[in-house]
């Protein structure tokens, strides 16, 4: 297994043979479909699709805190044992929501981000052109951006970076590009494509931010604690949902249902924490930025 393994990732290194795979197929067909099979409870499914998930990725449970899943969703939305990640309490600290692969992280100006070099997008098409959402590109205008990537074999439930106040959910529905970097550098406006949802989030002492993911191909749906529906390619609204949910620092906020990719936007005044970089590995609860003063 662990050739076959070697010699497919061998395979996936290819740009054009990742992209064709990945994208040229039928995307939300196909992410119906597996939002379908993953909620099977039979043993032989599950044992049979976990294989196959092993042989493709670094799927490594032993920070799970079940070590048998009734169905593949059990095991994508997983949860943790107690202690296996540890939140930076330090007041200063704004923590990753996730775990991840940081991608683009820069400043935002003019409106303009990148989620690859080469490759800008807008925020106000990100957010979408609501009334909601309109004043967005002018509050964070001059502050900084971050793309968090979930692969398929991470923990996929997300978390409060601080203590916040979640006011408002913005669903955009959409597309399920792949969100791989292969992808990122073919295709123009790809977070714009997606599926997506927009929260409008503050923190404690009043600071305003976005957090927004963004769903891609495979990926079923995004389970917010905050609102009673299931935000998936079947969900045909309301788009604009107002919330009233407070969430300490590390609290989970929801998750995905398979590996995607979480965006950031922050105002003027955050600092970048050490070792936060394109490429570096980042885990849920560790320091992603330095809070203003």
């Amino acid at each position: 297994m662990m050739k076959i393994r070697q010699i497919f990732q061998k395979w996936m290194i290819q740009e054009d043979l990742n992209f064709l795979l990945t994208n040229r197929i039928p995307r939300i067909t196909l992410t119906r479909f597996m939002g379908w099979w993953s909620q099977i409870r039979h043993p032989w499914v599950v044992k049979s699709s976990m294989a196959v998930w092993r042989m493709f990725s670094d799927l490594d449970l032993s920070d799970a805190k079940h070590e048998k899943f009734d169905s593949l969703h059990a095991c994508f939305t997983r949860e943790l044992k107690p202690g296996a990640r540890l939140v930076n309490l330090d007041p200063a600290c704004f923590t990753s929501p996730c775990d991840a692969i940081v991608g683009e992280c820069g400043t935002i100006t003019q409106g303009q981000v990148y989620q690859a070099k080469g490759f800008p997008y807008q925020l106000q098409s990100l957010v979408g052109a609501s009334e909601r959402c309109q004043h967005w590109p002018a509050v964070l205008e001059g502050g900084s951006y971050v793309t968090l990537r979930l692969t398929s074999s991470m923990y996929h439930r997300f978390h409060a970076p601080h203590h916040v106040h979640l006011k408002h959910v913005t669903y955009v529905s959409g597309d399920t590009w792949n969100v791989n970097p292969v992808a990122l550098k073919r295709v123009a406006e790809l977070f714009c494509k997606n599926e997506r949802a927009v929260l409008h989030m503050q923190t404690e002492t009043g600071v305003p931010f976005l957090i927004v993911p963004v769903a891609a191909v495979l990926v079923a749906s995004m389970r917010l604690h905050a609102v009673d529906v299931l935000l998936n390619l079947r969900y045909r609204g309301p788009n604009e949902m107002p919330c009233d949910a407070l969430y300490a620092k590390g609290q989970e906020m929801g998750w995905f249902e398979h590996g995607s990719t979480i965006l950031i936007f922050v105002p003027p005044g955050f600092e970048w924490a050490d070792g936060v970089v394109s490429g570096a590995r980042i885990q849920m609860g560790q320091s992603l930025l330095r809070m203003p003063d």
